[in-house]
């Protein structure tokens, strides 16, 4: 407007600049349908219709209790000595429930007995929407929750023909539904995944989760003859081509361990009785993310590797043609994940001649009877890990076999043990006497430790006078040392892998590790 004049500068059409009713959503038109998950959007929409309230699907509540006498909570002291074990499944459950879209409530564990048993399940039955316990799901004398829901309940399935995980329960509990799960944990979570995390979500209105599959061939063969579906945990691992590898991984159902170092499960029919090297399998994923490690390897546990694995992961990769480190992030995006089993040095040089892993490291004397391409080497410095200041003044594995003292060993698998049995033989020899004489007397002998540090905790403890252990070990648990020996740990490549970054990564590792080796008592180069 000017000077009381009011100016049209352009033209507007009949219609022009005006939305009509019904030209966003019109009436009767579908705006947002069932199972819609709503975020600002969708929102947005709602008020622009003047809607205020909707029917939403509420999150299932789910009670978690744990059976057994033995359990303790993470955190609180454990009693080994008394068959004390964590309380594993609570937390793995609660966690695969909240993951499905459930709301995860933790109960104080039941006893074994048929009261207590009950009184949890009562409990929970009264709150939630979904009663979920493990263990005590098999039909033998001490197992007895079955008996709980069969007389309390409606006992509608007792076991089911799927490995792991046959003693699955199925029924109802007052007002809610209630599922049995298996004691061991890789069996609880099979179960779990399989059969419980689908009603979650439906139950939740989620839709399906998102699932992926990758076909590659087994690595090894594998055979199984039970009868049942099985679902193997299986890890993957590239070649030197590129092409997915399948080997089996499988601790046993109460090692955890056996999910966490796989990458998905192979759904084995109940008519497979063989898998053989080489064959087609359909890995199904535990998440769409999983990828195959860019490094895999097996064999001997030792603390410098520990290290170097670290760097590895956090992306010192291989220089480039030019000399120079390339970009950080493309290192760690190449070399990203490192993942290693200690099966020992024994259990490792098999894995590599069955061309599995990638890397293959192993501290046992002698020749290797494998085709391998050595990534580098170092030597740690063995002996008996004893308490603080020596109180039985041992001076050697003299004193083992000569005096009552309590030994702690490592398992026949790790290459340590072997150093030792060399040692024990040269002793033999010193005394002209049989070798088997002094293992014989030796309290403690052919009972083993897996892992490195174990037999130096017992020890420190006051549950043995002795263990099998590194000067390292004692130095970082405060321990006394009486040396024995020296032996090598060399790192040993599949020769059609070297060239993956993972592999190249962890020679650099191993090449520029001077550093690491002078920090750590007992350590040297060969």
């Amino acid at each position: 407007m000017e000077d009381g004049e009011v100016l049209v500068r352009t033209s507007v059409a009949p219609g022009d600049r005006v939305m009509f009713a019904g030209a966003d959503v019109a009436a009767g038109e579908r705006a947002l349908g069932p199972g819609t998950e709503l975020g600002p959007r969708e929102i947005g929409l709602l008020a622009a219709l003047g809607v205020d309230e909707i029917p939403v699907r509420g999150r299932p509540t789910v009670g978690i209790v744990s059976t057994g006498e033995e359990l303790v909570r993470p955190g609180a002291d454990l009693d080994s000595d008394a068959g004390q074990i964590y309380d594993v499944n609570s937390y793995t459950t609660a966690t695969a429930v909240e993951a499905a879209g459930g709301e995860a409530r933790l109960y104080p564990h039941a006893g074994d007995d048929y009261d207590a048993m009950e009184e949890a399940l009562r409990e929970a039955a009264t709150e939630c929407d979904l009663v979920l316990s493990s263990g005590s799901t098999s039909a033998s004398a001490v197992d007895v929750i079955y008996r709980v829901i069969e007389e309390r309940g409606e006992l509608l399935l007792h076991g089911v023909a799927v490995k792991p995980g046959k003693p699955m329960l199925v029924g109802r509990l007052g007002g809610s539904a209630y599922v049995g799960l298996p004691g061991y944990p890789v069996s609880a979570l099979t179960i779990f995944r399989t059969f419980v995390a689908p009603a979650i979500r439906e139950a939740a209105g989620l839709p399906a989760a998102e699932t992926a599959t990758v076909e590659g061939r087994m690595a090894v063969p594998e055979r199984y003859s039970e009868g049942r579906l099985r679902y193997m945990p299986a890890g993957l691992v590239t070649d030197g081509d590129g092409r997915t590898l399948v080997y089996p991984v499988d601790r046993g159902s109460g090692a955890t361990t056996s999910l966490v170092e796989a990458d998905g499960v192979v759904a084995v029919d109940r008519d497979v009785e063989y898998l053989d090297e080489g064959e087609q399998v359909s890995v199904q994923l535990f998440s769409p993310d999983v990828r195959p490690p860019t490094l895999f390897g097996v064999g001997e546990d030792d603390p410098l590797l520990s290290d170097l694995l670290d760097r590895v992961a956090r992306g010192r990769g291989p220089q480039s043609a030019s000399g120079e480190r390339g970009d950080p992030r493309a290192a760690v995006s190449s070399v990203q994940r490192p993942r290693y089993l200690g099966v020992g040095s024994r259990e490792g040089l098999r894995r590599l001649r069955d061309g599995v892993p990638d890397v293959a490291v192993t501290s046992a004397p002698g020749e290797v009877d494998v085709e391998a391409e050595a990534l580098g080497a170092w030597t740690r410095e063995w002996g008996l890990v004893v308490p603080a200041g020596n109180p039985e003044a041992i001076e050697g594995l003299g004193d083992l076999v000569d005096r009552d003292l309590r030994f702690v060993n490592r398992t026949s698998a790790s290459g340590l043990r072997t150093s030792l049995g060399n040692a024990v033989a040269a002793l033999a020899g010193e005394r002209d006497v049989d070798r088997h004489d002094l293992v014989d007397a030796i309290d403690g002998f052919d009972a083993g430790a897996r892992a490195h540090e174990s037999p130096a905790r017992r020890v420190l403890a006051g549950k043995a006078d002795a263990g099998l252990g590194l000067r390292v070990t004692a130095d970082r648990l405060d321990g006394g040392f009486v040396p024995v020996g020296t032996e090598t740990v060399r790192v040993l490549a599949n020769p059609d892998r070297v060239e993956k970054p993972g592999v190249a990564a962890l020679r650099e590792a191993i090449t520029d590790a001077d550093a690491d080796i002078a920090a750590l008592g007992g350590y040297g180069r060969p």
